[in-house]
């Protein structure tokens, strides 16, 4: 099948930049579930790849070749992907990591992550997951070492469950992963998440290595408190954990536990972040570190939040409970705003509160996440420390 695009998306695709919009085909075309190729306005062919839709665009390239797309093309991209990741396998204190990721290892709308001997295939389109069958067999002939697998659904369909088991041995729960040498709980078949994010693993080392060793840290939307805990693991005096979801209780108080952490010193916190900076600072209370991670999106009861529109609230709420020299990292994931306007964002708000501050370290996608140049959004997690002084 091939598919007519505009001159402009003939542009993007020789650019290399491998996702395409409604608009950038000539005519509306369906999605289904083959292989097609890219054609410009004359007939000449561009690309392979297919269509699917998901909310990133409708179409993702695989292929600049004129190749047949099949289970041995989709080996030869698992194959790539592994022997990248070769320092990972051969690495005993971390055994949770990313084996291939979507656009980065040549095909979008498809991600894979290994927890121990388990594989996660996540989904972004029903096109991939009707061509499941050829893409597992594939993956299965390269990674023969994976003992077992789930999937999650990550695309609008009433008819299939978010996370279900796929083949081979069930993971236990809690299944334990190490990573930097701490241990993590996490769980494989509970919905969309697992427990941990895996792109936040170089940050949490930091931690982990002394960082805030004797020090105060707060975690807000700390989820299972995984930034907590690294904390704890690296010296730090004491933590709380903040998250409005009730199961962050339980979560966070495992993972302290599966590392043989008290609790004692280790507060865990459920109520609305907002909520709790006016409460800290009724108390006055203050903190040497504060964690800034939130989703890129929430909403409650009271309101609705978006980095893009609401980073800087977080920023000048935390300022007013920072010790006088405190340290903020400032973490998000919204793929919709660059990294210049997140650093722009936290600086005016620092400005705002007339403080003065010094960015120290930044990170942004581990190794595991691999990403192209060509495709910047791909790239999405921004992570700066900033030394604060009041």
């Amino acid at each position: 099948m091939e598919i007519k695009v505009t001159k402009q998306a003939e542009k993007k695709l020789r650019r290399g930049y491998p996702l395409l919009q409604k608009e950038d085909l000539i005519k509306e075309v369906k999605p289904t579930n083959q292989w097609v190729s890219f054609i410009n306005e004359t007939g000449q062919f561009l690309a392979k790849g297919y269509l699917g839709e998901q909310n990133k665009g409708i179409g993702w390239v695989l292929s600049k070749k004129d190749e047949p797309i099949h289970e041995g093309f989709f080996e030869k991209l698992f194959m790539t992907a592994k022997q990248s990741r070769q320092r990972y396998f051969s690495d005993e204190t971390t055994t949770a990591f990313r084996l291939f990721n979507g656009e980065g290892d040549g095909l979008g709308g498809l991600i894979i992550d290994l927890y121990d001997s388990y594989a996660i295939f996540s989904w972004y389109n029903q096109t991939l997951f009707q061509n499941k069958e050829e893409l597992v067999a594939a993956f299965q002939q390269v990674f023969p070492e994976v003992s077992g697998a789930y999937e999650k659904i990550r695309f609008s369909d009433a008819t299939l469950p978010e996370s279900q088991f796929v083949y081979g041995e069930k993971a236990p729960e809690p299944l334990l992963v190490k990573e930097n040498g701490i241990n993590y709980a996490t769980y494989l078949d509970e919905g969309l998440m697992t427990g941990i994010f895996l792109d936040q693993k170089e940050v949490r080392e930091e931690l982990s290595m002394g960082l805030v060793a004797g020090k105060s840290l707060l975690n807000m939307f700390s989820y299972t408190g995984a930034f907590s805990v690294a904390a704890k693991m690296g010296g730090a005096s004491q933590t709380t954990s903040v998250d409005l979801a009730k199961r962050s209780l339980p979560k966070t108080q495992e993972q302290f536990q599966v590392n043989h952490l008290g609790l004692e010193g280790n507060k865990i916190v459920v109520m609305d972040v907002f909520d709790y900076f006016k409460y800290a600072a009724r108390k006055k209370l203050s903190f040497d570190v504060i964690v800034l991670d939130p989703p890129s999106f929430a909403r409650n009861k009271k309101k609705v939040f978006s980095v893009a529109k609401n980073y800087g609230d977080l920023v000048e709420d935390s300022v007013d409970i920072l010790t006088k020299e405190g340290l903020l990292i400032a973490s998000t994931n919204a793929a919709n705003v660059s990294k210049e306007k997140f650093q722009k964002m936290i600086e005016a708000s620092f400005k705002k509160k007339n403080v003065r501050f010094k960015k120290i370290n930044e990170y942004s996608l581990p190794a595991d996440f691999k990403t192209i140049p060509e495709f910047e959004e791909g790239n999405y997690l921004k992570v700066f420390f900033y030394k604060v002084s009041k």
